[in-house]
């Protein structure tokens, strides 16, 4: 028998028909999905030190279990040192399964983990039905040891949905229970 996401299940018995009947599809096809999940980092680095960027890769991979991948930068900036393709960050893209069990440890283990959290903003939308949040350190995840981080640094976490608008992200994301401020 294969392993299921406790999060994919609840979304398809459980939030798929609340929000067709709570939004009014006439197809349960209509309602949001959450379609991947983007963490990244800019390390904003020199030339110099590639340990940060190693870092960074070994901390995504054992945050999210799936390889990280090097940005690079795309043209030469004077003001700040910088040459076309020099390592700047670290991304992961994570879909399917994994961004399911991502999404669950990120509702239940990280946010409660984050100090002074008040709740997620609700004006961090962009418009297209995708939301934006910061995480300030990285040791509010299990896997991180603080005897190993080399500089504490944020990443940016974005979940990408099919929705067209806020008001249906909103939504789904309140129906996986979300903590958003009032």
């Amino acid at each position: 028998m294969k392993y299921i996401p406790r999060l994919k299940t609840k979304y398809y018995k459980e939030i798929v028909p609340s929000l067709a009947k709570k939004l009014n599809y006439k197809n349960i096809m209509q309602v949001p999905k959450i379609s991947k999940i983007c963490i990244n980092r800019g390390v904003g680095i020199t030339n110099n030190d590639l340990k940060l960027i190693n870092a960074s890769i070994e901390e995504f991979t054992m945050i999210t279990g799936q390889k990280a991948v090097v940005t690079k930068s795309k043209k030469d900036i004077s003001n700040f040192g910088l040459r076309a393709n020099t390592p700047i960050g670290v991304k992961v893209t994570l879909r399917n399964d994994i961004m399911y069990e991502f999404l669950d440890k990120i509702i239940n283990i990280i946010l409660p983990r984050v100090r002074d959290f008040k709740g997620l903003s609700n004006k961090a939308f962009d418009g297209n039905g995708n939301y934006t949040f910061g995480i300030k350190e990285q040791i509010v995840f299990p896997e991180i040891s603080i005897d190993s981080i080399k500089k504490m640094m944020g990443m940016d976490i974005t979940f990408v949905s099919n929705s067209y608008n806020d008001k249906e992200m909103y939504n789904l994301m309140k129906e996986f229970n979300f903590p958003f401020k009032n």
